[in-house]
């Protein structure tokens, strides 16, 4: 599972957030996500790392490659934490916006 802080921290990065763009798509192998990309493969692996480590993707053996996918269960955290920021903002914009313009009394 992602700790939010983490995960936040590693979509922070460009090539990173196109890296789980690509892998919402489909699972691909770091070759191939480097086709995509404008990296080498070892700057792909290297986000990868940081990308697992953040707990985004996981990553399984195929032969001698090995297949990354985005966890699905840590975007939905993520989305949760990102909701309830979202919910808490929309509520203090609220108070202050049904709060009386202190130029009208």
């Amino acid at each position: 599972m992602a700790d939010q802080s983490s995960a936040l921290l590693a979509l922070g990065d460009p090539t990173r957030l196109a890296i789980v763009e690509h892998l919402i798509q489909r699972p691909l192998a770091v070759v191939d996500l480097a086709k995509e990309l404008p990296v080498t493969r070892p700057a792909v692996s290297q986000h990868l790392r940081i990308l697992k480590d953040a707990g985004l993707v996981i990553d399984e053996r195929a032969g001698n490659r090995r297949i990354y996918r985005v966890d699905p269960d840590a975007l939905a955290a993520l989305r949760g934490h990102l909701d309830r920021f979202w919910e808490k903002a929309l509520a203090a914009y609220k108070t202050t916006a049904e709060q009386p313009d202190e130029k009208e009394n």
